[in-house]
């Protein structure tokens, strides 16, 4: 019992810890967005944004995804207690990542022309190009040290890394783009690099590894499970941007540009204000469940006591979204963006099942199946987005939300017959109980918003947002004494 609870608090502290910071890069990429906004006006931000998207295209194109895939192994490793493995398996990583950043670095430089012509019609901007190639290896090489600190589960050197990474990259680019406009684009991407690969740089090196010698066959040997996963990762990553994007195309062709601005609106409430949260949690979760992942039995607790918190976290979030969605997309946007609450509703009730899914999701990548993993990601792609084009035909907006349960209800039946197929997983009862608990009172929520006139809705789903949020702090109380941490955190301000 007392190690089930020491597991609960290990992931409350990481959904804590990661959240903060998470919302703290939300709060320093906006203050970001409003210099550049002032300073280099729409023409600047355009620009800004085409550089980074067409670099971070080369990015996803040549890192391998080794950010993630190798947290796998290194987890592992870090479990194992083999120095020998770990200090083997951090070598050929860092081997990697060298590699990988030289290689996206050289694609850039590469292909600057065509990339300047593609992205601006001309190639006027082909040096700013082949100096932001230099931004990738740094990137790559940064992205190395956060994963040496998240697979070893260093999780504050990690979040002090994030951190202060942003705060010095936010304030050596406001005085380039005061004083410099729009020629401070370039070294600004560049300084911020700089900065962010010295600050992992330094917090990376308190995780004390000791260097092995490898050889170049055993660094590919051992590399190659990276290599694969990374780029089953990758690949997937492409394909969901790939149909994103031929999404919008489709939304601005059968619709309008309005529509688009509103779908991009409304799914950036979902998937960054709540998405955060799972975000932060992954940072822990992720190299956790590779320590684990050998054990199906030990592999199947952890999925379950996150897949808990997860929904005794975000449940309470979600009957606020649900009954105070006008207030929330007026207090993000404007009245203008009102249309999409209907979305945003139905949205809400698909983010019960994805947290239920998200939490399966990871024993794929911890297991190294990368060919199960893609193959799956592929399908539920592909049936989105076919989803996604026929509810925005017949129902506009709003049945992008109905597309949206429709696949997390139908992604959390195929993620658990896979892992109950090959890893005997199953769902116990708490998260049974809890999950029908807490869908309960969305449903009750969203049956409320849809049928009773406002301010009515208000008055009436007041009792069952408490509900929840009573509901979760017993549960949660439970398995973390939230009450003797409540009291002890008060007596520490005193």
């Amino acid at each position: 019992m007392q190690k089930e609870k020491s597991s609960y608090k290990q992931i409350m502290k990481a959904t804590s810890i990661f959240g903060g910071v998470q919302v703290f890069n939300i709060i320093i990429t906006i203050i970001r967005s409003k210099v550049i906004a002032v300073y280099l006006g729409p023409a600047g931000m355009g620009i800004a944004g085409l550089l980074n998207s067409s670099t971070g295209l080369v990015k996803a194109l040549t890192n391998f995804g080794l950010g993630t895939s190798a947290v796998r192994d290194i987890a592992s490793a870090y479990e194992s207690k083999d120095q020998i493995r770990i200090r083997t398996t951090v070598v050929v990583f860092r081997r990697l990542v060298w590699i990988t950043g030289i290689l996206g670095t050289v694609a850039t430089i590469v292909l600057a022309p065509i990339l300047s012509k593609f992205s601006f019609g001309n190639e006027d901007y082909t040096i700013a190009f082949m100096w932001l190639g230099v931004t990738l290896l740094l990137q790559q090489l940064a992205s190395g040290q956060m994963v040496i600190l998240q697979g070893t589960r260093k999780l504050k050197l990690l979040a002090k890394a994030n951190l202060l990474g942003s705060i010095i990259g936010l304030l050596v680019s406001v005085p380039l783009y005061y004083y410099k406009g729009v020629e401070g684009i370039v070294p600004a991407l560049i300084i911020t690099a700089v900065v962010t690969f010295l600050v992992a740089w330094y917090f990376a090196r308190k995780v004390k590894v000791e260097s092995i010698a490898v050889t170049q066959s055993e660094t590919i040997s051992k590399g190659k499970g990276m290599l694969k996963l990374g780029f089953a990762l990758s690949l997937t990553g492409l394909i969901a941007m790939g149909t994103s994007y031929f999404l919008r195309i489709y939304i601005s062709n059968t619709g309008s540009l309005d529509d688009v601005g509103l779908y991009n609106a409304g799914f950036a409430i979902i998937g960054i204000y709540v998405g955060l949260v799972f975000s932060a949690m992954a940072t822990d979760y992720f190299p956790r469940l590779s320590g684990v992942a050998h054990d199906n039995t030990q592999s199947t607790v952890l999925i379950n006591q996150q897949a808990e918190m997860g929904v005794l976290i975000l449940a309470p979030i979600l009957v606020v979204f649900l009954i105070f969605i006008n207030w929330v997309i007026i207090l993000l946007y404007s009245q203008k963006f009102v249309p999409i609450n209907g979305m945003i509703q139905w949205s809400a009730l698909g983010m019960y099942f994805k947290v239920a899914t998200w939490s399966i999701g990871f024993i794929f990548l911890a297991k190294g199946a990368f060919k199960l993993f893609f193959w799956s990601q592929l399908t539920i792609q592909l049936i989105q987005l076919g989803l996604n084009i026929l509810a925005y035909k017949y129902f506009g907006l709003e049945g992008l939300g109905v597309s949206f349960l429709i696949t997390y209800v139908y992604l959390l039946f195929q993620q658990y017959f896979l892992a109950n197929y090959f890893y005997k997983f199953n769902y116990n009862l708490s998260f049974v109980r809890i999950f029908g608990i807490q869908l309960g009172l969305g449903v009750c929520c969203f049956i409320i918003i849809k049928f009773i006139t406002l301010p009515w809705a208000y008055v009436a789903g007041i009792p069952f947002i408490f509900a929840s949020f009573w509901f979760s702090f017993k549960e949660l109380d439970k398995r973390l004494n939230l009450k003797e941490l409540l009291v002890s955190f008060r007596d520490r301000i005193k």
